[in-house]
């Protein structure tokens, strides 16, 4: 499993309705991409949630570095490119991955928590401390899913979980994260991606 983010970080007067058309007419063209376990179509507005910016910030969760490649070479990020110029596309190799108590229900929120791998630690006994914080997450009420990944070149955990209720964002804007708007989820890898810790 990889995980991927990239973020379009607009004015503080853009009209955040634009992006919601956009994702509205388009966002069902990654629903049946091929070795892509997720997409959550992400968007946060200033002032809400705690949020400091208006900004684009889509969360991909991919079975295949095939279909992740397919998706950034073959054309179909060259829209978005080309539309708001290329933005820096973060990658993370996957840590775990679990569905939560509430996978089937739609997603409401979303929210991430980035946080660096502290120096000094042994790092089998952090990763695993970190599987077993993400299947606490995903097995509270309203969690559609948690999982955790890790930047080697930075050395930075993040979490990323999607809920069905909006508690969590009450949680996560007093510091506790960042809370998303979700717009739209593909998910037609969903079943595939690998559950538990990927080592």
């Amino acid at each position: 499993m990889h995980a991927m983010q990239y973020e379009l970080t607009l004015p503080a007067d853009y009209d955040m309705d634009v992006i919601r058309g956009r994702v509205a007419r388009i966002g069902h063209l990654l629903d049946d991409w091929e070795g892509l376990g997720l997409k959550a179509y992400l968007m946060r507005e200033r002032g809400v949630d705690g949020s400091p910016v208006n900004q684009y910030g889509p969360f991909y969760l991919w079975n295949t570095v095939e279909g992740m490649n397919s998706f950034l070479w073959g054309g179909a990020f060259q829209g978005l490119a080309s539309d708001f110029g290329r933005p820096v596309v973060r990658q993370w190799t996957g840590l775990v991955h679990e569905e939560g108590a509430a996978a089937d229900a739609p997603a409401a929120v979303a929210v991430r928590h980035r946080r660096p791998v502290p120096e000094g630690v042994v790092l089998a006994d952090f990763m695993a401390d970190e599987v077993d914080a993400n299947r606490r997450l995903a097995a509270r009420d309203g969690a559609v899913l948690a999982a955790a990944a890790v930047d080697t070149g930075r050395w930075e955990l993040v979490r990323f979980s999607l809920w069905a209720h909006r508690e969590p964002a009450a949680e996560a804007s007093t510091g506790e994260g960042e809370v998303f708007q979700v717009l739209h989820v593909s998910r037609p890898g969903r079943k595939t991606l690998p559950r538990g810790r990927q080592w």
